[in-house]
This record gives structure tokens, sequence and C-alpha cells, in this order.
């Protein structure tokens, strides 16, 4: 059974400002593909992130991501595109004043989700899926590290996205927490949702193995597992 394409760039070029951050790139991303992302500080990882959720615009080649033409994308079409894309940021960015229902219940009513029973049946659903299903009611501040990026990657999968972008979700976790979060991640590639995850831990890159991509003077390079493991010792 083909897998269908969940991200594809075409020769795309990326400027901020005056300057060319991305030039002449191609990927094509499919279904339940975990990729890694790496590369040096300023190698153009968060720029390519940000192109594909549409922070950034295309100046030039072409791009489709969760079907949506980024190139062709009028500024009314970023949040229809976005809830098809969901994002995993290192510090969490919860809402500190509510409880773990009411920041997953803030999104889904920010993206127009309607009915309660509905709403309260997909929160209870990615709770159980991350482990959180005995947490709904308590503050962000009263989970540890790892249960807020489980509370984070929770809130990512409300809409049933196509795809996750993770920017260093483990980047404040201890080794231990970062391999549960991992094995959870992995877990979401495998049920189908293509996962892009920008790292600079070649450790779990080895523990936790998948496609890998460097990301090097504005342009990307696929990488043997191998060669990631030399980079990184």
């Amino acid at each position: 059974m083909n897998k269908s394409v969940v991200i594809k760039l075409n020769n795309i070029s990326v400027f901020q400002q005056n300057t060319l951050i991305l030039s002449n790139l191609n990927l094509e991303i499919l279904e339940s593909e975990f990729i890694y992302l790496i590369g040096r500080t300023g190698s153009g990882k968060s720029t390519l992130l940000k192109t594909i959720y549409a922070e950034l615009a295309i100046n030039k080649g072409e791009g489709k991501v969760a079907e949506f033409y980024l190139h062709q994308l009028k500024s009314n079409q970023v949040p229809y595109l976005r809830r098809k894309i969901g994002i995993v940021f290192q510090d969490f960015q919860l809402l500190t004043d509510r409880s773990v229902y009411e920041n997953l219940y803030f999104v889904l009513q920010a993206t127009d989700w309607k009915n309660k029973a509905e709403m309260d049946s997909r929160i209870n659903e990615v709770l159980e899926m991350v482990g959180l299903d005995t947490k709904s009611f308590k503050m962000p501040f009263e989970l540890s590290g790892g249960e807020q990026q489980r509370l984070v990657i929770a809130r990512a999968l409300l809409n049933k996205p196509a795809v996750i972008l993770a920017d260093e979700p483990t980047g404040n976790l201890d080794p231990e927490t970062s391999n549960g979060i991992m094995e959870l991640l992995h877990k979401i590639a495998k049920s189908g949702t293509a996962l892009l995850m920008a790292t600079h831990d070649y450790r779990l890159i080895t523990k936790f193995p998948g496609r890998i991509i460097k990301c090097e003077k504005g342009s990307i390079n696929e990488l043997e597992l191998l060669e990631a493991k030399i980079m990184g010792n």
C-alpha cells in the first residue's frame, strides 16, 4: 500500500529580509515517517520548520503541506493549514493559569470545535494517548518536565494533524525522561502521523533510529546513521 505524501518541497528558496536562508531545497516526507533534522545553529533548521507552517513565505519554488500549496497560500488559509500541523516546542508554551484540561479545551475552542461532548471525548482520547489521563485536573506547575512535554504533545495531537514538527522536544529533559518522550513520538509516527524532529542530541538518533536530514549552509542532505554517529562523537 502506497503511503501518501505529507510534505513536498520542490526547489524552494526562502529569504529573511534580503538574506537567502534556504536555497533550491527539495524534501519529500510520507505519512508515518520519523525524520530527524540536524545541523548547527544558524544552518537553516528553524527556517525550514517556519516555512512548513507558513510563518515564512517561499520566494521561489513550490511547496505542498497536507494538501495546502505554500507558494499559493493566502493569509486567511494559514489557520486551516496549521490545524493539519502539530507543533511541539522545547519550552512548552503552556497556559500556566489553566489546568491540563483547560489548556486543551482552549485549543479546541480556538480551532472552531463547538460540540462540548465531542471536545471532552477528544481531550480524554489524547490524554490517554500520552499517558496523562489521570492528570486532567492538574495545573502545569504541578506536572514534571516530562509530563509537561507530554501535555504539549497531547495539544499537538488534538486536531489529528498530518505531521508533527518537534523543535528540540527533549532539550530540557533528563536522559530517562527523554527516552520516554521519544518512545511516545515514535509510537505516534507508527500510527500514521509523520514526524519531523529538530535535535542536537545524537544519542537519541542512535537509540531511536529514523531517517536523518542534515541542514547545512541553507541546503539539506540525507545522512546514514553511521555518518550521524560520527558527527556526534
